[in-house]
């Protein structure tokens, strides 16, 4: 597929120039001198990228942008620009170009920008094509999240959806993996059958056996009919195992089995079964830094990670926090039953700054309780929680080390609530037992 550029400038040379520069890359190039034209071209034919001139005779370029944007939003707009008219150039980029150049034109740059430029059209229309897909089967609106760094997940997943691949998907608690294994699954051939999640972390090593392999009748005590377990469960499927560094090592050897060979023996069975399951797991840990301490089988690791998908924390996606608020005021507005139409700019501005350790799933119960405890049909940062309420905020330049950042906030929360676990977990966004591990981990002490 031939790439199209258009090249707007009312200066021959430069025009000429950059117009032979492209073709001889192998883009299909249309170079006009003014404004009206390239609208006229634009109406006729979508184009990737536009190079446009600032200033020109008639139309300039900042009115060109806008009714180009107009036509086809798709086109990435890049402005051309001396040195002395860059603040025009930066309005500019805040009417929707993509970026600007200066003059004279360095052709590497060029290049480079129109590269960039598609690549990311590519990620924009992946990520379409899996919101339609998964609208349709799945209910996408429980992902939220446009930027760039999620566009970049949601583009893996839908190439990784059509194969059989193990996966394994990395990022801190309450970022969305598991949200990210049922789009896979639901786009998947294997959508018609079931998706199956078991958190790896709730059981000891005998429960976790009998979970995913089930047992025989008389196989222990208690056992007194048979079980099928989650493999079989999920035949023809899809089994998400969350927080998979959690697996006791006598339990990945029996794991590596299944994934290597596709059968597995009930606990108290002799007779082998077969299944065909797609596994997707997840993790928060460091899988290299428990293979380095000898925690997690090394062979298991790469049957695991034949396709690796890292979810980003909320504070390297900042722009999806107020899409993410937005979606969860509607959706609590709606399951209560109450009128809240939007938030007050200060309490925007403290969700902004607040830095999310607890991710997408401290999101949901920040707004979930903003809607709940609001005065009027608008949120005030009185209706936030105290946490988020009293923080100043993390600088984005602040070298603080994440564990530090996260230690201070679970030692606030827990203080914030006197110490009640449930209450505390609830406000962070985790499970229990993820917060009986998050103290031991960094030796928090309540005060006496």
């Amino acid at each position: 597929m031939q790439h199209t550029i258009l090249v707007v400038d009312d200066e021959a040379v430069q025009r000429d120039m950059l117009a032979g520069f492209l073709r001889k890359r192998g883009y299909g190039v249309t170079a006009v001198p003014s404004g009206a034209d390239a609208v006229k071209a634009s109406r006729d034919q979508i184009f990737d990228v536009a190079f446009v001139d600032l200033k020109m005779p008639g139309m300039d370029g900042i009115e060109t942008l806008r009714q180009i944007r107009a036509q086809s939003p798709e086109t990435s707009v890049v402005i051309m620009t001396a040195y002395g008219s860059v603040e025009s150039a930066v309005e500019a980029m805040q009417l929707g170009a993509y970026h600007y150049v200066t003059k004279p034109i360095n052709l590497d740059e060029v290049r480079l920008l129109i590269e960039r430029a598609i690549e990311g059209q590519i990620l924009v229309a992946e990520n379409r094509y899996l919101k339609e897909q998964l609208a349709e089967r799945f209910g996408f609106e429980q992902i939220v999240g446009d930027s760039g760094a999620m566009q970049e997940v949601l583009s893996t997943a839908a190439r990784v959806a059509e194969s059989n691949a193990t996966v394994l998907i990395h990022g801190e608690s309450g970022t969305g993996k598991e949200l990210v294994a049922r789009a896979i699954h639901q786009v998947s051939p294997r959508s018609r059958a079931r998706f199956v999640a078991v958190s790896c972390a709730a059981l000891p090593e005998t429960l976790l056996e009998a979970e995913l392999f089930g047992h025989e009748k008389g196989a222990f005590t208690g056992a007194d009919r048979m079980r099928e377990g989650r493999f079989e469960i999920a035949d023809g499927g899809t089994l998400f195992l969350d927080e998979v560094g959690d697996i006791p090592l006598g339990m990945q050897v029996k794991l590596l089995r299944v994934l290597q060979e596709q059968e597995f023996d009930r606990v108290g069975g002799r007779d082998p079964i077969k299944v065909d399951v797609r596994v997707i797991a997840a993790t928060n840990q460091s899988l290299e830094e428990k293979i380095a301490r000898k925690e997690f089988r090394e062979d298991l690791y790469y049957r695991l990670n034949v396709v690796s998908i890292f979810v980003p924390p909320l504070r390297e996606r900042r722009d999806d926090i107020m899409p993410l608020v937005e979606h969860f005021r509607q959706k609590f507005a709606d399951q209560s039953g109450r009128t809240v139409r939007g938030l007050t700019r200060e309490a925007r501005d403290v969700l902004l700054r607040y830095s999310w350790p607890g991710n997408v799933r401290e999101v949901a119960n920040a707004i979930e309780r903003a809607v709940v405890m609001s005065r009027t049909d608008v949120i005030d940062v009185r209706d936030l929680p105290l946490h988020i309420r009293g923080v100043e905020g993390e600088d984005e330049g602040d070298d603080l080390k994440l564990d530090a950042l996260e230690r201070r906030h679970v030692a606030r929360v827990l203080s914030t609530v006197d110490w009640n676990m449930n209450q505390a977990a609830d406000i962070l966004g985790i499970h229990r037992n993820t917060l009986r591990a998050k103290i031991k981990r960094f030796g928090l002490k309540r005060e006496s």
